[in-house]
């Protein structure tokens, strides 16, 4: 079992499970590997988020360095001027981004043979008798910013160069990222390649998602706060959705994107991710794998997807990206409903949208409840009371309620109680996704990584979909870019339950 970690002041990340055993040593120095250095994301997330939390003062650099491996033939100046520009700059911080970058070297190297990790652990080991670490108590991290293809091949590699002993508290972990395969039974081959040559507590499949603030914040909601207790399940709520909307199209991504969909791309991890945690029962205690036993009993209770459930689209000029293919099937838009077969949530829709090219941009949960029964007002077409937990941008949560208005008559209108995070907490910088689950790797908490059973289970609810629209047998609708798309899927809301609210927006409020 992966070991618990504690932050001390300044940041020094210390092993904390051995406190009571005088007999076995600190653990020693961090080694961080960022593989695929030279690519995109390394340079856009990775990087900026291990330089936000050197400057936080969770990465000491008398405990920490950080290694690049690529293909590219670079040296370590060139690296760190590829990365420089990423990292937040301000003449406050200058000093900050030259003393981060100081502590990167890099490798080249190939993601299939040895020669290039040989050089690498060789790399590493040199830095950890730098810093006098016991054989056995270094601590290696090696972050996948990588395509799924190569994941096999540098697992190999990995295992057969650079592991670190770990019978002295010191540690070898791996971060992959999404996509974990494209249906069913590409993500078993690739779970079962990786799984042979790493144990489950040393993987650490990344889901961003699972590191936004009010996803972290959806726990600490639904049970740590009595009100919500008793209304959270179908004899109170009516729908809920979970919704994502680009308002930009693929953006010179369209040959890859093609090759996934919305569907694979946002709705089977990213949305249901959060499914899981909006409709999870409670867990025994906080420990990652009992939170994890929690969320994979939902995926297990889902129903099979309908296919009069599902709208799908594809914005017009889509296709005119010379990288996707003229007679393309896959789709930019999908609105679907899940359904829980169990005691909470039986006869609940559970409603995910997302698309690219729409007319807003936002991610946010929308609980909608019952009409109110008996209602003496006559105000039940104002709308329902609704529960909006807005993920981004803005950070808020927010209840649609049924107030007076003000003035003389008695007459009704919708208003909100509203917690917006711009406003509330003030001075407040909200940590990126990538700096927190970066963090928990370190620390050895999994609770927001995405477990293999949990993993199988979510392409067991979608892969038939998958399969009949890779197969052509469901169409997407052609829709206007700076639209809500498809008016096939507001149809499928309202045959759901949604009730839509007429006049009232809600407007983030100024500080």
């Amino acid at each position: 079992m992966a070991a618990s970690w504690c932050i001390e002041k300044r940041g020094s990340i210390r092993n904390d499970s051995f406190r009571d055993n005088d007999n076995i040593p600190e653990t020693g120095c961090l080694s961080i590997i960022v593989l695929g250095a030279s690519g995109d994301l390394a340079k856009k997330k990775t990087f900026p988020a291990l330089f936000n939390l050197y400057r936080q003062g969770f990465l000491q650099s008398n405990e920490v360095h950080i290694f690049g491996y690529a293909r590219t033939k670079i040296s370590d100046d060139d690296l760190r001027s590829r990365i420089r520009g990423y990292l937040s700059q301000g003449k406050e911080n200058e000093g900050e981004v030259s003393e981060f970058l100081q502590l990167i070297k890099y490798v080249s190297g190939s993601y299939d043979s040895g020669e290039g990790f040989t050089l690498l652990d060789k790399a590493i080991s040199e830095h950890e008798f730098s810093k006098n670490s016991s054989e056995g108590s270094s601590r290696r991290l090696f972050y996948f910013a990588l395509p799924p293809s190569v994941y096999p091949s540098v697992c190999r590699m990995i295992k057969s160069y650079c592991m670190n002993k770990s019978d002295l508290g010191g540690w070898t972990r791996i971060v992959v990222e999404k996509p974990f395969g494209k249906d069913l039974a590409s993500s078993e081959q690739l779970s079962s390649q990786i799984g042979e040559l790493f144990d489950e507590p040393q993987i650490y499949r990344i889901d961003h998602y699972l590191g936004k603030e009010l996803v972290q914040n959806l726990l600490v909601l639904r049970f740590a706060n009595r009100f919500f207790l008793p209304l959270w399940n179908r004899d109170n709520i009516d729908n809920i959705q979970i919704v994502f909307r680009e308002d930009f199209g693929t953006e010179g991504r369209g040959g890859y994107f093609d090759e996934y969909g919305i569907i694979r791309d946002i709705i089977q991890n990213h949305l249901l991710q959060v499914l899981c945690l909006v409709a999870m029962e409670k867990p025994v205690s906080q420990k990652p794998e009992h939170i994890r036993d929690e969320k994979v009993k939902v995926l297990q209770s889902m129903l099979p997807i309908e296919d009069e459930e599902v709208v799908l689209g594809q914005y017009e000029g889509y296709k005119d990206d010379p990288t996707v293919p003229n007679n393309s099937n896959t789709p930019t838009f999908a609105t679907m409903v899940l359904r829980i077969h169990n005691e909470r949530w039986e006869g609940v829709p559970f409603i995910m949208k997302a698309g690219k090219a729409l007319n807003s941009r936002k991610a946010e949960i929308r609980v909608q409840f019952k009409d109110v029964p008996g209602d003496i007002f006559r105000c039940q077409k104002q709308g329902r009371n609704e529960f909006v937990i807005r993920l981004q941008p803005s950070e808020a949560m927010y209840m649609k309620l049924t107030v007076k208005k003000p003035g003389l008559e008695m007459s009704t209108v919708q208003s909100e109680l509203d917690l917006s995070y711009g406003q509330r907490y003030q001075g407040v910088v909200i940590p990126e996704a990538y700096e927190r689950l970066i963090l928990d790797t370190i620390r050895g908490d999994q609770q927001h990584f995405v477990r293999r059973d949990e993993l199988k289970a979510a392409w067991e609810i979608f892969t038939p979909l998958l399969h009949r629209i890779d197969n052509g047998e469901v169409k997407p609708i052609p829709y206007k870019p700076g639209s809500r798309g498809p008016a096939e899927a507001d149809e499928l809301l309202q045959n759901a339950g949604y009730v839509q609210t007429h006049g009232y927006i809600w407007i983030p409020p100024t500080l």
